[in-house]
């Protein structure tokens, strides 16, 4: 079982940076994340960018951004190639291949986000010259880990639900997009459009709110959404209705 996930995993990252002709895109998106993430802000915030909760937001969405390219390629990319029959056909269980599927996506977005963490702890030390080596507070470091990997792990189960029933990788990739996209607006325009004593309360709560408290019932309603979607897609992914779709 295990090898047979391992098999899978490296035919998508084969796929997706040495066959399929968006590799590319892949590689700039890669350079793109670090660069921004893990150099540019950096520099802009210096010191005061190890100790932002703001962080967890950011090494968050980027790397499921980097899940949604890759995942919604899953099973539409294949059934656009005409490949979904010869895989589905092949001796691999339907739970190999899920699996495969979904944590092939995760390592590569959660590889990246964990690579920009430390890269970000490097451009503060060597731009913002202070006595000793500066380190991010635990619960933030912790916290970014953590978090970047549930929230991968939901953007992989998610996107390959979405991919069973998309008919190109293109179509899966705008529906999923723009869900994530009016998640992150709706709250931006919800919060402008408050009175002004409503956004003076909000920001008195995020000034004295409790870190560890907040990352940890993020890690748990994460988990608990992970579970629920990886359990339908496992029900979804059957591979009669597959060939017969």
């Amino acid at each position: 079982m295990i090898a047979d996930v391992c098999t899978l995993i490296w035919k998508e990252w084969k796929e997706i940076f040495l066959q399929r002709s968006n590799y590319r895109g892949g590689i700039i998106s890669l350079a793109l994340f670090i660069g921004v993430s893990g150099i540019f802000l950096p520099i802009q915030f210096k010191s005061e960018w190890l100790t932002s909760p703001i962080d967890l937001f950011i090494w968050i969405w980027f790397s499921i951004f980097l899940v949604l390219s890759m995942v919604t390629d899953a099973i539409a990319g294949e059934r656009e190639r005409h490949t979904l029959e010869t895989l589905l056909a092949s001796r691999l269980s339907d739970q190999a291949i899920l699996l495969g599927k979904i944590c092939a996506s995760v390592i590569y977005g959660w590889s990246v986000a964990i690579l920009s963490i430390f890269v970000g702890l490097l451009t503060v030390n060597v731009i913002d010259s202070q006595p000793g080596f500066q380190v991010y507070p635990l619960p933030i470091f912790l916290g970014g880990i953590v978090l970047s990997f549930l929230a991968c792990v939901l953007m992989s189960a998610l996107g390959v639900l979405v991919s069973l029933n998309a008919p190109t990788a293109r179509s899966a990739y705008q529906r999923l997009s723009t869900v994530l996209v009016v998640l992150f607006l709706v709250p931006v325009l919800g919060i402008n459009l408050l009175p002004a004593s409503a956004q003076q309360s909000l920001q008195l709560f995020l000034v004295n709110f409790n870190l560890n408290k907040t990352i940890l019932w993020a890690a748990i309603i994460l988990l608990f959404l992970d579970s629920g979607l990886i359990l339908a897609a496992r029900v979804r992914f059957q591979r009669e209705k597959l060939l017969l779709d």
